[in-house]
């Protein structure tokens, strides 16, 4: 369905009815009367809304001037009030997000959420509900009464979520509008389109734009090889060489222009000024980065499409070809192991399934076997983000969950045959921060764009009784595409090199696509929704 119908349809919305939120507080009861308790109570929910400050032409719509008249009939009864929103801790990936930036998206939800709970009739919006009610009817037959009665919590809980969806449809500062090539001017030539002194992207925090400028404008310093990655060059880049103005972090005497003492390649690199030039192949990494910070799951590195004209790279790295670069992270934590160097914690497929079970963190002590330090909610995050992708390389690297080509290196180099003895499947690139061990870190997350329907890797969600709110919220509003599309629009060169918008909305459909049927998934086996605290 269309984004543009889909909005104007506010009430069309993909219900989850078995869904149940676990969270640490005291469980309430929806009524009219405490409805905005539980609006309230639900805020975290990581939805990107932003009223009348969006950086692109806003196109105004009969239906648009009807809300806003709604809305400035709420405003004058003093429904619009500002609510206060704790600060989610999981932003902070890099520690320099921006709290007040978050909260004022949260409160812009709040206002939206009321919207919605006093929009008005009209006509209109009549024959839209009516146009809806058969779907949403039907979808509600799939339950027997029976079950309602025995959880009216979860009734009640399914009307909660419905009413945030409405909300974010009804979305009135643009973020969840549909856009046309018009909303994305090739005028501007910018590598990275958008600045840290006007009005941001909510999901992208002043450190990620910090990052992505020095990816796409940094001057190439030195370079080295990575061991075992033949395709991959590490290369130092000069963070006063972009034209965006640095942060204090990297303002100061480190490599300026008046910096006489020489740095090493592994100096610049525990300065946070290194990056990873990868292979053409794994652009799709970039897309990664952008899905990640859209959802809210923040655990991926800030990534780039960048072409490179440096004396310094050999050849094929400056032929003209744009290739991804993404920041190296110098806080990763390692195993001294050079043959289990891409992970932090020595992990097998057992050991990850058993320790699931367990719940670390919550129903069992983060480094009591078989737990690995790492929190229960983690491996929810990990297992949404690589299902969308369909990444196959930390949690089923023999390629066990589905039907490999007969050229995928899994078949090449005989890991498939490994798939008969659980005992020898291990997870790769599992990896946390040594100042934050207990979150993971996302790398190499170039999935399989073209991946079959018919050929989804549910191996990637196996044992996951949970997932978190926000990411399954963004998912069900039917704003991912618009998100998406915002987002990946700051990168000038990914943008240009996938057609502009045209061009990239086959690739966001199946996207989409992949997370109704996670929404299936998830509605089917009954599973829980995890409310970030």
């Amino acid at each position: 369905m269309p984004i543009a119908n889909q909005l104007s349809a506010s009430h069309h919305h993909l219900l989850l009815p078995e869904f149940t939120v676990n969270s640490t507080g005291p469980k309430l009861r929806i009524t009219p009367s405490n409805h905005s308790a539980v609006v309230k109570h639900t805020a975290q929910t990581y939805v990107y809304l932003q009223k009348s400050k969006s950086t692109y032409p806003h196109i105004t719509t009969p239906a648009d001037a009807r809300r806003n008249g709604r809305l400035a009939a709420d405003r004058q009864a003093g429904r619009w009030e500002d609510r206060h929103t704790n600060r989610n801790a999981d932003t902070q990936i890099h520690g320099r997000h921006s709290s007040a930036k978050v909260a004022e998206y949260h409160q812009a939800l709040e206002k939206h959420r009321q919207a919605t709970k006093h929009s008005g009739k009209s006509d209109n919006i009549g024959k839209e509900q009516q146009a809806v009610k058969k779907p949403t009817r039907d979808i509600k037959k799939q339950h027997h009464p029976s079950e309602v009665k025995k959880n009216p919590a979860a009734l009640h809980h399914r009307k909660a979520l419905s009413k945030q969806e409405a909300a974010v449809k009804k979305d009135d500062g643009g973020w969840c509008q549909s856009f046309g090539d018009q909303n994305f001017p090739d005028s501007d030539r910018r590598r990275i389109r958008i600045s840290r002194d006007l009005h941001p992207l909510p999901w992208l925090s002043d450190d990620d734009l910090q990052k992505m400028e020095l990816l796409a404008g940094g001057e190439v310093l030195s370079k080295t090889r990575v061991p075992a990655h033949g395709q991959v060059l590490q290369v130092a880049l000069d963070p006063h060489a972009h034209q965006q103005q640095p942060s204090p972090k990297t303002s100061s005497r480190e490599n300026g222009p008046g910096d006489r003492r020489p740095q090493s390649h592994s100096e610049r690199c525990q300065q946070g000024h290194c990056s990873l030039i990868k292979r053409t192949d794994d652009w799709f990494e970039v897309f990664a980065f952008h899905l990640d910070r859209v959802l809210g799951i923040n655990r991926s590195l800030p990534a780039v499409l960048r072409t490179f004209h440096s004396d310094i790279l050999p050849y094929r790295y400056i032929s003209g070809t744009p290739r991804p670069v993404v920041w190296w992270d110098p806080d990763i934590q390692h195993l001294t192991d050079r043959d289990n160097d891409q992970n932090s914690v020595v992990l097998s497929w057992a050991q990850y399934q058993e320790l699931l079970q367990v719940h670390c963190g919550s129903g069992a002590d983060l480094r009591s076997a078989p737990c690995v330090g790492v929190e229960h909610s983690e491996w929810s995050r990990l297992a949404l983000f690589d299902f969308l992708l369909q990444i196959n390389d930390r949690l089923d690297r023999c390629c066990c969950g589905f039907t490999p080509d007969p050229t995928e290196l899994c078949v090449v180099n005989l890991l498939h045959t490994k798939c008969g003895n659980i005992e020898d499947l291990r997870l790769v690139h599992i990896l946390v921060r040594k100042a934050d061990p207990s979150k993971l870190v996302f790398i190499d997350n170039a999935g399989r764009p073209q991946q079959s329907t018919n050929n989804l890797n549910f191996r990637l969600v196996e044992g996951i009784n949970e997932f978190p709110e926000r990411a399954v919220s963004v998912l069900q509003s039917g704003c991912l595409e618009s998100l998406l599309l915002r987002s990946l629009y700051t990168d000038r060169e990914f943008w240009d090199s996938q057609g502009g918008a045209s061009g990239l909305r086959p690739l966001l459909h199946t996207v989409e696509h992949r997370g109704k049927i996670l929404l299936q998934h998830i509605r089917d086996k009954r599973l829980k929704l995890k409310r970030d605290l």
